[in-house]
C-alpha cells in the first residue's frame, strides 16, 4: 500500500515537472519573438533611410517638411510657388504703326524728333520725299516702353490720324527660358574648361579644344538673343508716316470680275512683251557682229553652186560604109 502510494507521488512529482518545464519553454520563445519582431521593426526605418540616401534623398528635409501635428505646411497650403502675374513685372514688346496726314512734312518731322528725344528715345531711320504737297516722311522711332502711349497720343495731335496699329508680345517665358539656359551653358563652359586643363595627351587636347569652343559658341549665341529681347522689352519701335495734304493713301482694294482678269491679262502682255523687247536689245549687237559674214558667206557660196561648169565637146565617131553584097 505505502509502496503503491509512493509510485503515485513520484508520478505526479514528475508530471508537475515536466508542465513547469514546457510552461518555462513557451516564455523564453514568445520573450525571443516579440525581440526579433521588434529589431525587425527597429531595422526598418534604417534600412529606408539608407535606401533614400542612395536615390539622392534627404530623410532630415523630409521629416521637417511634413509637420508633426497633421496640419498642411505653406508649400502644401499653397502649393508650388506661384508665377508673378502682375503686369509691371513682365516684360512686353510693343510696336505701332501710324500714319498722319500734316500740313507740313518737315516741320511735323521736327516735331516728332523733338518728341521721341524728349522722351528718351531715339530716331532709328528717316526717309523723306519732298514733293510740295503729296511730301511724305517715314520715320522709325525707338522709345521706351513706359512712355510708348504717351509718345504715341503726341504724335497723333500733330495732324489728323489716318491709321493706328498697335500689337504686343509677352517675352517673359522666353526670358526665362533663356536665362536658365545661359546658366547651364555656363556650367558646361567651365566643365570642359576644367577637363581642358587636366589633358594629358595631344589627342584630348584638340579634342577638348573643339568641345569647348562649340560650347563658348552656343553661350555667345544665347547672350546674344537674351540681348535681342532685352532691347526690344526696354525700347518699343514705332514707325511714324508723315503725308502732306495731297498725299494719296496706298490702299489697295481687291478687284475681281472681268475687267480685273482683262487688266491682269494685259499687264501681263505688256510685262512679256517688254521682256521679249528686252532680250532682242540684248542679242541685237551680237546678230551684227556675226550675223553679216555669216550672211554675206552663205550668199558666195550658193553663187558658186550656180555658176556652169565648162564642159569638153565631144567627136562622133566616124562612120563606116555598109558592104554591098555581090550581084
Amino acid at each position: 500500500m505505502d509502496g503503491q502510494v509512493g509510485r503515485r507521488r513520484s508520478a505526479l512529482l514528475a508530471a508537475t515537472a515536466l508542465a513547469a518545464t514546457l510552461v518555462l519553454t513557451g516564455c523564453g520563445a514568445g520573450d525571443s519573438g516579440s525581440k526579433d519582431a521588434a529589431g525587425s521593426a527597429a531595422e526598418a526605418p534604417a534600412n529606408g533611410a539608407d535606401r533614400e540616401g542612395l536615390l539622392g534623398g534627404a530623410p532630415e528635409a523630409a521629416g521637417a517638411g511634413a509637420p508633426q501635428d497633421g496640419k498642411a505646411g505653406p508649400a502644401q497650403e499653397g502649393g508650388a510657388a506661384a508665377p508673378d502675374l502682375r503686369i509691371d513685372q513682365r516684360a512686353i514688346i510693343y510696336t505701332g504703326t501710324m500714319r498722319v496726314q500734316v500740313n507740313d512734312v518737315d516741320t511735323a518731322a521736327r516735331e516728332v524728333i523733338a518728341i521721341v528725344t524728349r522722351a528718351g528715345g531715339f530716331v532709328g531711320g528717316d526717309q523723306r520725299r519732298s514733293a510740295q504737297a503729296d511730301a511724305v516722311a517715314e520715320l522709325q522711332l525707338r522709345v521706351p516702353a513706359a512712355k510708348f502711349t504717351g509718345v504715341v497720343d503726341e504724335i497723333a495731335k500733330l495732324g489728323r490720324q489716318q491709321r493706328r496699329e498697335i500689337s504686343t508680345e509677352d517675352a517673359t517665358e522666353a526670358i526665362v527660358d533663356l536665362d536658365a539656359r545661359i546658366i547651364s551653358q555656363r556650367a558646361r563652359v567651365e566643365s570642359a574648361r576644367r577637363l581642358l586643363a587636366r589633358a594629358t595627351s595631344i589627342t584630348d587636347l584638340v579634342s577638348l579644344e573643339n568641345e569647348l569652343g562649340r560650347r563658348e559658341a552656343d553661350l555667345a549665341s544665347l547672350e546674344a538673343k537674351k540681348r535681342r529681347l532685352a532691347d526690344l522689352t526696354a525700347l518699343s519701335t514705332i514707325t511714324v508716316s508723315l503725308a502732306g495734304p495731297a498725299a494719296k493713301v496706298t490702299e489697295e482694294k481687291a478687284e475681281t470680275g472681268f475687267l480685273a482678269g482683262l487688266k491682269g491679262g494685259w499687264k501681263a502682255f505688256v510685262v512679256s512683251l517688254t521682256v521679249l523687247l528686252t532680250v532682242l536689245g540684248a542679242l541685237l549687237p551680237w546678230l551684227v557682229a556675226f550675223g553679216v559674214p555669216l550672211g554675206v558667206l552663205l550668199v558666195l557660196l550658193r553663187r558658186r553652186r550656180k555658176t556652169p561648169a565648162l564642159v569638153a565637146p565631144v567627136s562622133a565617131p566616124p562612120q563606116v560604109p555598109a558592104a554591098r553584097s555581090a550581084p
